[in-house]
């Protein structure tokens, strides 16, 4: 399967500790913190990737090169300017040569089944499917709730100090949702994920899981530091 790879952030809150490539590069035990993710990927033979890059993003291209090194398929979309999630998955859909493929940020690693987006696709007949993690204080971020499997909020602002479930960032999405995002820069999590929810039930159905598998994001110094610990722990399976 294919896998949409987003790694054209500017990475400023780690510029501190990693100034010198893109976030996703930042080295981890000898690694770039992206070859985590795509071992990840490829133990559930999600094994065509394509890279959208922007900043620095010629680093990325000269590690993995055509991937054959890292049993996958490597492609690479740059962005000439900011495109936002959703500008960079329709500015890498060129590559995107089968009906359904994943997407997921390349500075973050969750550990979960991929297969398990599969089977609520086929379940529920989704167009779209997503992974929700719980955590214990929704009002941090914005609130996404699930179901019977089928997305009811996404992004629901709220001052609660509650526990909930809110958008862990893996995506599952069929090819002709590309056609309905615009040119430029267009959020995925702001604009069109909204807006696909808003549409009735039979023209756009979203849905997707809870995951409680291992979740870090490397976008301050700290949880790059804890990301290196873990694996220097065996936290992360490699």
């Amino acid at each position: 399967m294919q896998a949409i790879l987003l790694a054209g952030g500017l990475g400023t809150r780690l510029r501190s500790v990693v100034n010198d490539r893109p976030k996703p590069m930042a080295w981890i035990e000898g690694k770039p913190f992206m070859e985590y993710v795509v071992h990840e990927l490829s133990r559930y033979e999600i094994t065509d990737i394509v890279f959208a890059v922007g900043y620095k993003g010629s680093m990325v291209e000269e590690f993995f090169g055509d991937g054959r090194a890292f049993g996958i398929k490597a492609s690479y979309a740059y962005e000439e300017e900011l495109l936002g999630t959703a500008g960079a998955i329709k500015n890498a859909g060129n590559y995107i040569h089968e009906d359904w493929f994943f997407v997921l940020n390349a500075d973050t690693f969750y550990s979960l089944d991929y297969r398990r987006l599969l089977k609520v696709r086929d379940k529920r007949n989704l167009d779209f499917a997503l992974v929700l993690r719980q955590v214990p204080d929704v009002s941090r971020y914005g609130r996404a709730v699930l179901v019977q499997d089928m997305l009811v909020e996404f992004n629901e602002k709220t001052t609660e100090s509650v526990p909930g479930t809110i958008n862990g960032g893996v995506y599952l999405m069929r090819k002709k949702l590309l056609d309905e995002i615009p040119q430029g820069k267009v959020s995925l999590e702001n604009e069109m994920i909204p807006r696909w929810l808003s549409m009735e039930k039979d023209e756009r159905r979203l849905g997707g899981i809870v995951n409680d598998g291992y979740f870090i994001d490397i976008g301050i110094p700290e949880d790059y530091y804890r990301f290196q610990e873990d694996v220097r722990k065996g936290v992360v399976e490699w």
